[in-house]
């Protein structure tokens, strides 16, 4: 059922591994906005045929003295808290409350720009170098402190996110600007990027592919073109990838240029 519907909105197939809770609980609000539908157009045509004017020419301002409306409200009502509290909220607290340890997970930096996407990954240390807004220039698009000895190695590339299946990847978003958003639509997340603040984000992709990243925020006149890319690969095409651009960031480092893929 699930299929169908995401094939007759026209929504992307899922993605990710928690994806599936996302797609169930859209399909339950689905089913519940179609039962509100069904009984509140029945309720109106009741009230056209029941308080017809030719029936009740003198018009009644007593109104309907009946008591099931309100317990069908109240009904709607419980319907709706149960959504909130017992689906919407748990789902929503898994993704942000109960992040996988850096041990765990693949970190990277989503830094958002207008209008582009920054990626900053950690070397072979496995550390991220510290940044500072106050060194970013254009040699330096992400402030990255190049006297911090875990950020000589560090790898930075724009609008372009390589990451491993069937691994959980946190990402830690901010901006440099304005108020953006990441948003995967396959992945079933997105979080907004929030100038001077850092907010983790994290899911496991099950599925290889190059799916587009988003920016759900309307963040100035070129948001239609901010856009970047998440590929998901298998763990020996990631190993060689960013072996690829530790050899990038090395050559362009000894050349004095700036480090960053595609920037």
């Amino acid at each position: 059922m699930i299929a169908l519907l995401l094939e007759l909105t026209g929504i992307s197939p899922n993605a990710a591994e928690h994806g599936h809770q996302v797609d169930q609980f859209m399909e339950l609000i689905l089913w519940f906005m179609l039962i509100l539908f069904v009984i509140w157009f029945s309720f109106f045509v009741y009230s056209l045929v029941k308080f017809n004017s030719k029936k009740h020419p003198k018009a009644n301002y007593e109104g309907l003295k009946a008591d099931w409306p309100k317990h069908l409200e109240w009904g709607v009502i419980f319907v709706e808290m149960v959504l909130l509290f017992g689906f919407s909220i748990p789902l929503w607290g898994k993704r942000v409350l109960n992040p996988p340890s850096v041990s765990e997970a693949i970190v990277v930096e989503a830094i958002a720009q207008q209008f582009g996407w920054l990626f900053h990954y950690p070397g072979a240390d496995g550390k991220l170098g510290k940044r500072d807004n106050f060194l970013i220039d254009p040699m330096n698009p992400i402030g990255l402190d190049k006297t911090d000895p875990a950020s000589k190695d560090d790898i930075v590339t724009m609008n372009e996110m390589h990451v491993p299946v069937g691994k959980p990847l946190l990402v830690q978003i901010g901006s440099k600007d304005v108020v953006h958003n990441f948003y995967v639509i396959q992945m079933r997340i997105q979080r907004d990027a929030i100038p001077g603040l850092t907010i983790p984000l994290w899911f496991t992709p099950i599925k290889t592919g190059r799916f587009e990243i988003a920016c759900g925020q309307l963040c100035g006149v070129g948001h239609f073109a901010m856009k970047g890319y998440l590929v998901v690969e298998s763990q020996e095409e990631y190993n060689n990838w960013l072996k690829q651009m530790a050899e990038m960031n090395a050559e362009s480092n000894n050349h004095a240029q700036p480090s960053v893929a595609g920037y």
